[in-house]
């Protein structure tokens, strides 16, 4: 089965994929920071056997999995597949995963909260996802009775998820907009709508890749549907102006654009040694030039699955033996010529 990532394109628009995310807690229970080990490995079980009949109600095929039976590189893989994040891979109690074969769905137990339900698709489709994290959600309280208070809404561990408890979050490829004089401002003015919007790759003002992060910053006070139509909005908003400014890049420069995307395609399809920045890098300006059909290729191509295969770990778990850097360069460029399909011949 293809995994949510392999499936996703960039040909329609430039929102790469969406996500929806529920941070629930079990009633009559400490939030898991409270708990000792031996607390925590007990909900876990409980809660994973609570759910054990999953794929009858959703229909997709569930691994159940502690963390630390997992190798470390594996923790890692799935944090740079955005199945993770940080904070929960190095926690050291335990923490339980329900992982959907596709990728698409998980949930993780005793991790920041009891239960965190995460729901992604490639391209801009938050209302569908809602509706399905609203059904699986129902699924689980009906099982598990969710602390909850009548004036502040689901009770979380950190206040900023107290509410709705729901993070609806799109992430966009905005190579063109993000290199404009003005960027910055039209971000800070968007983020007085209620929204964070921030770059996925890279250190500082860098965003290696030019991947940005829309979500919604409250909980409360706003209902779920309103979250969902707020970061819509607004990712809509943003791939309007990057289409805009594309579209004049391609009036205007059109062989410049070309040739950048001919030039990025030939040293991913032929170099032999990338380093991770080089290679966000040259992936984004394919993706653009294959979104706008300058460049193209003869079988499709997620350059997003791409963008996450020569990460660290998961470029690490193809291989044998551990890497250091420079392995991990020559490994990455072999990645990249191995996967990347050849062009296809244009027609004058």
């Amino acid at each position: 089965m293809l995994r949510w990532f392999e499936k996703a394109e960039t040909s329609s628009g430039n929102i790469v994929y969406s996500r929806i995310r529920l941070a629930r807690n079990w009633e009559g229970h400490m939030f898991p920071q409270k708990l000792s080990d031996e607390e925590g490995l007990e909900l876990v079980k409980r809660l994973e056997f609570g759910l054990k009949d999953l794929t009858q109600d959703d229909g997709r095929t569930y691994e159940y999995a502690l963390l630390d039976e997992l190798k470390d590189l594996d923790r890692q893989a799935l944090r740079e597949r955005r199945i993770l994040n940080s904070g929960t891979v190095a926690k050291k109690s335990p923490v339980g995963i329900i992982l959907s074969e596709d990728e698409e769905t998980s949930i993780v137990l005793n991790g920041d909260d009891h239960i965190r339900l995460q729901i992604l698709a490639p391209g801009l489709h938050l209302e569908e996802l809602w509706q399905r994290a609203d059904r699986l959600d129902d699924y689980i309280n009906a099982r598990f009775p969710y602390a909850f208070d009548e004036k502040y809404g689901y009770l979380t561990s950190y206040p900023t998820n107290t509410g709705t408890g729901l993070r609806a979050c799109a992430i966009l490829h905005l190579p063109t907009l993000s290199m404009g004089k003005k960027f910055s401002n039209m971000l800070a003015e968007l983020s007085r709508f209620g929204v964070t919007i921030r770059g996925v790759y890279g250190e500082g003002s860098e965003n290696y890749g030019a991947l940005y992060e829309v979500a919604n910053q409250k909980t409360l006070g706003q209902s779920e549907k309103e979250i969902v139509e707020l970061v819509t909005k607004i990712a809509r908003q943003l791939d309007t102006q990057e289409r805009k400014v594309r579209r004049m890049a391609l009036e205007n420069h059109r062989l410049e654009r070309e040739d950048e995307a001919y030039k990025s395609y030939g040293i991913l399809k032929y170099a032999r040694r990338l380093t991770k920045k080089d290679a966000m890098i040259f992936l984004s300006q394919l993706m653009a030039g294959m979104a706008d059909r300058l460049i193209r290729t003869e079988e499709p191509c997620s350059v997003y699955r791409l963008m996450l295969g020569i990460q660290t770990a998961n470029l690490q778990k193809l291989s044998s033996k551990p890497l250091n850097q420079e392995e991990l360069d020559v490994a990455r460029a072999a990645y990249l010529r191995r996967e990347l399909p050849l062009l296809k011949e244009q027609t004058s």
